[in-house]
């Protein structure tokens, strides 16, 4: 119930930023997927003296025709012929695993809040900051919460080496 409440959120966020997104900007692209990519949810993200490392709580990703086969495989009786933004999210796992990220793990943000003012967020794809940027941003509370989003995190040798956090309408 947690996460539908955060997809309203979110979507007020998102519906003003899309209006202040950089002109000429391209549009959104689906996160291409690979056999060592994982998609979920970041529950937590904690720094040691062994480095960084996150708690993951993988989901099933949907878009497009995928996510309205899903949808009206699975909330058929909704009244809706597809799922209201496009994508569909299946999370009936909720156990989650704790993953060390690399030192050199490579971030990829859609929004984030740059400034500290929510309105002034905008759509940059794939911008890349640091792994202690990501961090910082991720743990402080702030009007646009980087846990409420789902990524994308590439895992290599037991670590994460690539987090992309993937862009809801």
């Amino acid at each position: 119930m947690k996460k539908y409440t955060m997809f309203a959120l979110v979507a007020i966020v998102c519906l003003t930023s899309v209006s202040l997104a950089v002109a000429g900007s391209r549009d959104y692209a689906p996160v291409v997927q690979t056999p060592s990519m994982e998609t979920g949810y970041v529950d937590r993200l904690v720094h040691s003296d062994k480095g960084y490392a996150l708690d993951f709580d993988s989901i099933e990703w949907y878009e497009g025709d995928a996510a309205t086969a899903k949808f009206i495989e699975r909330e058929g009786d909704s009244g809706l012929d597809a799922p209201p933004d496009g994508y569909y999210i299946i999370n009936d796992d909720t156990s989650v695993k704790t993953l060390p990220i690399a030192d050199d793990a490579v971030v990829l943000m859609q929004i984030y809040d740059r400034t500290g003012h929510a309105a002034e967020a905008d759509i940059v794809w794939d911008e890349q900051i640091s792994l202690a940027s990501f961090a910082e941003h991720f743990n402080k509370d702030e009007s646009i919460k980087l846990k409420d989003f789902p990524y994308h995190i590439t895992v290599k040798d037991g670590k994460v080496v690539r987090i992309v956090q993937q862009y809801i309408p």
